[in-house]
């Protein structure tokens, strides 16, 4: 299940998931990482995992969960699963979605049912390093 609404920061490069974390550990701030929007299909389970090992190898003490979003298919949430991603962000149908969580359940995995919360994604920023500094100092709002 997903923690209790850590900071959600989108990250679409090593360099992005770097700063994240590397801004998360100096703040003590356990956050999660998300891909970018249907990620799973431009990039794949295997290209995010590889993104996520890279920054963690550089920022091993961070405190992070991921998560790839696989848009509306849930063959490639399932795909993902079971190539070894823990979290799953899936924009389909309850059923569907309820099927899917099942199977990452059997999986030791699940489906991030968050709804829609605030995140900064760290597209086209020109500083990602400082927006993700300011982005962790600010007062989190409790849920």
């Amino acid at each position: 299940m997903t923690s209790d609404r850590r900071p959600t920061i989108i990250v679409h490069s090593v360099a992005d998931a770097r700063v994240a974390l590397a801004a998360a550990a100096r703040h003590g701030i356990a956050v999660q990482l998300r891909s970018g929007p249907g990620a799973a299909a431009y990039l794949g389970a295997v290209g995010f995992l590889a993104i996520v090992a890279a920054a963690r190898e550089d920022v091993p003490h961070a405190d992070a969960e991921t998560v790839l979003d696989c848009g509306d298919d849930a063959a490639l949430a399932i795909s993902a699963l079971h190539e070894g991603v823990g979290i799953v962000r899936l924009h389909a149908a309850p059923e569907t979605r309820a099927r899917v969580a099942d199977i990452a359940r059997q999986l030791g995995g699940h489906v991030d049912e968050t709804e829609d919360v605030e995140t900064l994604d760290l597209l086209d920023r020109p500083d990602p390093a400082e927006d993700c500094e300011k982005w962790l100092a600010r007062p989190m709002n409790p849920c």
